[in-house]
């Protein structure tokens, strides 16, 4: 569990409970995620795993896989959906259109690659040191490690 409150900057956050979160794909329909408390400011943290957006309601391995068929397989939005676990949590054509949104069409592998990164560096970016080295990127490799296979 994350220990340094990004409010206060202390290592004092402690567990608060547990929650579900939605986060369909292949292997999940639902995910247990931590809550934390840091009792020096009093604020409630929600620590999501990095497969999992805030405020969405599948995973990102759904995303690319949808994505990836898209693309790459040449497939029509209604073709794209990704496997999921519960067939009756299949997302809509246009919540498969709205994934693509803002995504460079010429180059999807590297501009989704490029947006995914971005995100996950400011997810991350409030541990990062003043002079960042090599070091921080040490915890993106378990998702590069799934994202490399997808050619993404």
């Amino acid at each position: 569990m994350l220990r340094r409150c990004p409010v206060c900057e202390r290592d004092s956050i402690i567990g608060h409970g547990r929650r579900r979160k939605q986060a369909h794909d292949e292997h999940h329909d639902w995910i247990g995620i931590r809550r934390g408390l840091c009792p020096g400011c009093g604020k409630t943290f929600t620590l999501l795993p990095l497969l999992s957006l805030p405020y969405t309601h599948y995973s990102l391995l759904a995303r690319c896989q949808a994505l990836r068929r898209r693309w790459e397989e040449h497939c029509s939005w209604e073709e794209a959906t990704p496997t999921l676990k519960d067939p009756d949590q299949v997302p809509d054509p246009s919540t498969l259109r709205r994934w693509s949104d803002g995504l460079d069409r010429s180059q999807p592998a590297a501009s989704f690659r490029r947006r995914t990164l971005a995100r996950l560096a400011r997810w991350l970016g409030h541990n990062a040191p003043a002079n960042p080295q090599p070091e921080p990127l040490s915890g993106l490799t378990p998702v590069l490690q799934v994202l490399w296979p997808l050619r993404l």
